[in-house]
């Protein structure tokens, strides 16, 4: 097999960044990493975990520079720099992934909207795929140019699509997410309210007043259920380093509760995922099909997905429930932020977009 592929990483001296690295490490057609930090980084300090492996960090202006020998540039960078640079690799045949939110709204008065700045690459925005690449491989296998969703996003969306699409949900009515995600998602920038002494035995709300991928949500789950609407998003940052969890409760429509059953929601999440329907069984998604064994409200704590179980991992894990007395369906996902929430979904993203097996370097199951 030919090891013949060049990457850059842009902002390599974060979390995400760091698991790029780490992860393509192990991938069978990377020949080269190229990641990125400021003047005077020394990479094995940074990420201790890589101790050995030969990289080293590059300037970004080294990079630029050798624009033209890149085959892929992930940015994981803060909002706004992914724009500020992206055409300058694309003119040179180089495809992009943006880690950041930079390419996520196709409508720039959005971005400014929930970002509160000016998005400098407008015209890009067409262009770009958004990378969810379970729902969009047809697109991204065509992309020059990749959005990498949301931690949350992403891990909410997988949830949701089969019910979206299947015409369940009463949209009339808000769909409400209660996530929590590990002290990483808070990024690796000191702050004390995340320090292992505060957060220990902890719970961290934060961004109640809107969270930024609420709006995310909605832009792209309204191309799933083919109408407008409004999601309800609170998050949270609990006592573990990393992973997502989060809860999704929605109202079905009326005229679809008769014989609705977790039976049946399981179905539905089973069929849509592993190849009973429109094609082969996606290697990344896994849904509990454990039967319920208590009565009415029992603990049964095997219906739903554990966090752990992914850690470390580019799966997403899925259950179900149904709640008759409210009408409500009840979704839950677990995901890694830092891999099916960044880098791991990147990775997929630049596979498809290359043509290789869309697996490469991700077929570790949880820890």
């Amino acid at each position: 097999m030919n090891t013949d592929l060049t990457v850059g990483v842009v902002g390599a001296t974060g979390y995400a960044g760091g698991e790029l690295c780490r992860l393509l490490l192990n991938h069978p057609r990377v020949h080269r990493i190229m990641p990125t930090a400021r003047h005077g980084e020394i990479f094995e300090h940074v990420h201790p975990n890589l101790l050995g492996s030969g990289l080293a960090f590059n300037s970004f202006e080294d990079l630029r520079d050798q624009a033209a020998d890149v085959d892929v540039v992930f940015f994981c960078t803060p909002s706004g720099t992914a724009m500020k640079h992206a055409r300058h690799f694309l003119d040179r045949d180089c495809r992009v992934i943006d880690v950041s939110a930079d390419f996520r709204f196709p409508d720039p008065d959005t971005y400014k909207r929930v970002y509160g700045a000016e998005h400098t690459a407008p015209d890009l925005l067409d262009e770009a795929v958004y990378g969810v690449t379970e729902l969009h491989r047809d697109r991204i296998v065509r992309a020059r140019l990749v959005a990498n969703p949301g931690c949350y996003v992403i891990t909410a969306i997988l949830a949701l699509t089969p019910v979206l699409r299947a015409g369940w949900a009463d949209l009339d009515r808000p769909v409400h997410i209660s996530a929590v995600n590990g002290t990483t998602g808070a990024g690796r920038t000191p702050v004390r309210a995340v320090m292992h002494a505060e957060a220990l035995n902890s719970m961290l709300p934060y961004s109640l007043d809107g969270h930024r991928h609420a709006p995310e949500l909605e832009t792209h789950l309204a191309t799933e259920a083919g109408r407008a609407l409004t999601v309800d998003l609170s998050t949270a940052h609990g006592n573990f380093a990393r992973g997502i969890h989060a809860q999704v409760s929605l109202q079905v429509h009326p005229e679809h509760r008769d014989g609705m059953s977790r039976d049946r929601l399981v179905t539905l999440l089973t069929r849509f995922y592993q190849g009973q329907q429109d094609g082969p069984a996606e290697p990344f998604v896994r849904i509990v099909t454990t039967s319920r064994t208590g009565g009415l409200n029992s603990k049964d704590y095997g219906l739903y997905p554990r966090l752990t179980a992914v850690t470390g991992s580019n799966f997403c894990h899925i259950g179900a429930d149904w709640d008759g007395e409210r009408g409500t369906l009840k979704l839950v996902a677990v995901t890694d932020n830092l891999i099916k929430g960044a880098a791991g979904s990147a990775i997929q993203n630049m596979n498809v977009m290359l043509g290789l097996d869309e697996t490469y370097a991700l077929t570790a199951y949880g820890l």
